[in-house]
């Protein structure tokens, strides 16, 4: 480093908007985040594809920086590191957002023709598609780009078309009526993952239904009194007493009148509510396996748009929640609702439009799921895949051992429509083509002219269920039993870590080891890290809705993406939520500052016409070298282990206590220059320099910008030099000297009791120190002696003695290091009447802490159930206060 150019092109102030951009461009125009294929072994990611409608929220800040932290890791460790971009189709979503504009526009979806809506939807993707991959550049995100993806991409929609193809020919996809979750607003069905269930104020209607040919009822009670417009029986457990007398008998459906049967069947509880249950198999699910259980009649009484159908009979094309206020007035006029009683309930909720499902019955295609899901649970449940936190393997078991057939079609236009055709006969064929279809149904002599295609399109996770694969082979699946996986996906898969949040584990996370064990026979991915919630102070997640969640742009403009990374990872140790706070990204520009000041001041020492060359040799006379040198293997080794265990948030307090504590609270203040007004020495700032090429190392996965800026500044690099690649810093026994870390850190709490001392007696940091040390050796002594330089820098000291033999002075102040005790006699430096009164005020104090100490001890509860070491770690307070209370009882009748 030559100082030609340094210090003077070194900014006073540190200007984050202007580095980050500066970096990302020049590592973009060098091509460091593309990956392909080599003779290193391979570090995979493949990003959670974010909605192609949506932009940057916290959430994906979180998700996104862990990414990143791992991936740049790896590609210093010398791993040929791929970290795979994309968006999703998002069917619902997108849907939903063009015929808002639509209708913003004066145009009504159903006024239009499919393709040309799909032309709207292209228009929209076209325009709001690559808006929070832009944003994800700001963060720092090291993607390899030219990868980019998307879920309805040619090539990759090809691949999720032969996997229908190919799980229907196997039969595992089939098409059936049955009940699932519907979706009013979106006029869609939902998977049951897709339901989100919330804990509402509801009401109970308890309502009489007459008995046929008698002068009586059976009281029901329900939450929805508007779908009796779809009963077609009454159920009774066939043990229950109370109603042996209506056996065989009917009964009169309220307002519809309408008789229907009661029937028999131990599925009802007798405990619960009345012991009669109306049953509607057109709208609960358990209602409709009564029903075909009894052969009961089924009438779907409710539009798609959760309005009352012609076969409801009554309200016909009244809203739900209209008629349900509706039904209850004329209940009551009818003299057929008993009473109407608050009552709490859970209700589902679609996931993304926040409209209350309803059950119903529709002819849907599925996906059977036991079979396929066994090697997914079996392969999780022995660690081949690893979760991180491993809390989250019961919840993956408990839903994987009790899964359920997945509905794959989804009554919309966007998205991968259904490789399914029909003929006049309404029978069907599934191909690729209609070509293929018309082939089809030729050679199992059905028509064949006039083919319609299915109007559905599969569910969203049914094409980001294959992200691990079909975006390094798209052609893969359609010929997996003619041919092997094409070279990067034999490379890239399976891939290493995935980040991702735990509420789309059973959307996501585990249909994708599904399908990597049924078509390539392996794990998607290694390794499985769950992050948690961003919740704003009150706990509640963080979201747009609420109006509680900042915009992660602006934060990145006023803290810059380094001050936005530390302030995340700071507070969130993996799967367990993270309150966020803003003033955790102004810590971490603080952070970023601090550095900055730290490498100026280096900077500002050096020499004009000097060169200066960062080195790992240390001058092994001088301890903070020592120290310095030892306190970086600890931290390396520390932080490696971290991130095997996935404790990102611990290995950065690491990093940041070894830059902010270590190397710029102690390191630099003792490389400086006994008198003021000279340079550091250049030895000693070549070794200053080439640790902090070490600390910059350490930082860069989690602050990558300044990290990146600073190393360039150190010396000149060539492209290939650049931070990014270099090689992770790796662990070196012969300079980790533990004897040198506890010695020098027995130095550092000297010099703090020292100051200390001064504070408690008020004496200022310039008023030199006669200071006496008696030490339990002559080694130890020896050892303080010879780094003496240590105290004398840091404290204005006139004159050290130290050993074995020191006595105590006739008035002191004192204070105990390892067993050391440091004395600085206080003659002709303070009041002795005060400092009297502030002994004693300390021995009221310690006192007082003694009883409760004391008490504590004495109360045998405490000590026969309290676990070991809380008992232990509570009679070595005992024994430290007594021993300090002796000394101070001492050294205040110096002062009487």
């Amino acid at each position: 480093m030559s100082t030609e150019k340094n210090p003077q092109e070194i900014p006073a102030q540190y200007d984050a908007s202007k580095v980050e951009d500066k970096w990302y461009q020049h590592w973009m125009e060098n091509n460091y985040f593309h990956s392909v294929p080599d003779n290193r072994e391979s570090f995979t990611v493949v990003i959670p594809p974010p909605n192609v409608t949506g932009v940057l929220h916290m959430g994906h800040m979180l998700n996104n920086t862990i990414q990143d932290v791992l991936v740049r890791r790896a590609r210093m460790q010398g791993y040929n590191a791929c970290w795979v971009p994309g968006t999703d189709h998002a069917s619902i979503a997108t849907e939903a957002k063009v015929v808002k504009r639509l209708r913003e526009k004066g145009i009504k979806k159903g006024d239009l023709g499919r393709d040309e809506f799909l032309e709207h939807a292209w228009e929209w993707t076209h325009e709001h598609g690559g808006i929070i991959l832009e944003q994800l550049k700001k963060l720092g995100a090291s993607c390899d780009w030219d990868r980019t993806n998307f879920t309805m991409n040619p090539e990759y929609s090809e691949s999720v078309i032969d996997v229908f193809i190919d799980l229907y020919e196997k039969g595992k996809i089939y098409r059936r009526a049955r009940m699932i979750n519907w979706d009013p607003e979106a006029k869609t069905a939902l998977s049951d993952e897709e339901v989100i269930h919330k804990e509402v104020n509801s009401k109970l209607y308890h309502i009489k239904y007459k008995i046929v040919g008698e002068d009586d009822f059976v009281t029901i009670a329900t939450t929805r009194p508007e779908t009796l417009l779809g009963d077609t029986a009454v159920c009774i457990n066939p043990d229950d007493e109370r109603y042996t007398h209506l056996h065989g008998k009917k009964v009169i459906v309220p307002l519809v009148d309408r008789e229907v049967p009661i029937i028999l069947d131990d599925y009802v509880d007798m405990e619960f509510g009345t012991g009669c249950l109306k049953v509607t198999p057109a709208h609960d699910e358990n209602d409709y396996n009564l029903g075909q259980k009894h052969d009961l009649e089924t009438i779907n009484m409710m539009n798609e748009d959760g309005t009352i159908s012609e076969e409801g009979e009554l309200y016909i094309g009244m809203d739900r929640f209209d008629v349900r206020k509706q039904i209850e007035k004329d209940l009551d006029e009818a003299d057929l609702l008993i009473k109407v009683e608050d009552y709490q309930n859970k209700v589902g909720y679609s996931e993304r439009t926040d409209a209350v499902i309803e059950p119903r019955l529709s002819l849907q295609w599925w996906v059977s799921m036991k079979e396929l899901a066994q090697p997914a649970l079996e392969n999780v449940m022995d660690d081949t895949v690893e979760f991180h936190p491993k809390k989250f393997k019961n919840t993956y078991r408990h839903w994987m051992e009790n899964v359920r057939d997945w509905c794959i079609s989804r009554q919309l236009w966007w998205g991968h429509r259904i490789p399914a055709w029909y003929n006049e006969d309404d029978e069907f064929v599934v191909a690729k083509t209609e070509d293929e279809a018309k082939e089809k149904f030729k050679n199992q002599n059905s028509k064949f002219e006039n083919l319609k295609q299915d109007e559905d399109v599969l569910d969203t996770w049914f094409s980001s269920w294959l992200w691990p694969i079909s975006v390094f082979d798209p052609k893969y699946i359609g010929e997996y039993q003619e041919r092997e996986p094409n070279e990067e996906l034999s490379y890239y898969y399976p891939t290493k870590d995935l980040v991702t949040a735990p509420d789309i584990m059973f959307f996501w996370v585990a249909r994708m080891i599904i399908s990597g064990y049924e078509y390539i026979g392996d794990r998607p991915f290694d390794s499985v890290y769950y992050t948690g919630t961003v919740r704003d102070e009150k706990g509640r997640r963080m979201s747009k809705s609420l109006g509680n969640s900042p915009d992660p742009v602006e934060l990145i403009s006023k803290y810059g993406a380094d001050g936005i990374r530390m302030g995340m990872l700071f507070a969130t140790p993996a799967g367990n939520d993270l309150p966020f706070d803003e003033k955790l990204c102004e810590q971490g520009r603080n952070f970023c500052n601090k550095i900055w000041n730290a490498f100026r001041f280096l900077t500002m020492n050096m020499e004009d016409g000097v060169d200066y060359e960062p080195t790992t040799s240390i001058n092994k006379d001088d301890i903070s070298d020592r120290w310095m040198a030892a306190r970086i293997q600890e931290t390396i080794a520390g932080v490696n282990k971290d991130f095997d265990n996935y404790k990102l948030n611990d290995a950065l307090k690491k990093v940041y206590s070894l830059i902010w504590d270590d190397f710029c609270d102690w390191y630099i203040e003792l490389a400086k220059p006994m008198e003021y007004g000279q340079n550091i020495p250049k030895e000693k700032l070549n070794t200053a320099l080439g640790f902090f090429e070490q600390l910059m190392k350490l930082l860069h996965p989690f602050m990558p910008f300044i990290s990146e800026e600073i190393w360039q500044h150190i010396q000149e690099r060539s492209t290939e030099n650049a931070l990014l690649v270099s090689q992770w810093p790796a662990v070196d026994d012969t300079k980790l000297d533990e004897d040198d870390l506890k010695l020098f850190n027995t130095l550092q709490q000297m010099v703090s009791s020292l100051r200390n001392i001064r504070s408690e007696v008020q004496v200022s940091p310039k008023e030199e120190l006669d200071v006496f040390i008696h030490t339990n050796s002559r080694e130890i002594a020896d050892a303080i002696l010879a780094n003496r330089i240590v105290l004398e820098k840091l404290e204005s000291i006139k004159s050290l003695e130290i050993g074995p033999e020191i006595e105590k002075p006739e008035v002191y102040s004192s204070s105990i290091v390892d067993g050391n005790e440091i004395y600085v006699p206080l003659k002709g430096l303070v009041d002795f009447e005060k400092e009297r009164e502030r002994i004693q005020k300390e021995i009221d104090r310690l006192e007082g802490f003694l009883k409760g100490i004391k008490g504590k001890l004495s109360n045998k509860g405490f000590v026969n159930n309290a676990p070991e070491d809380v008992v232990q770690k509570e009679k070595k307070k005992k024994a430290d206060t007594e021993e300090s209370l002796a000394k101070l009882r001492e050294q205040i009748k110096d002062f009487e």
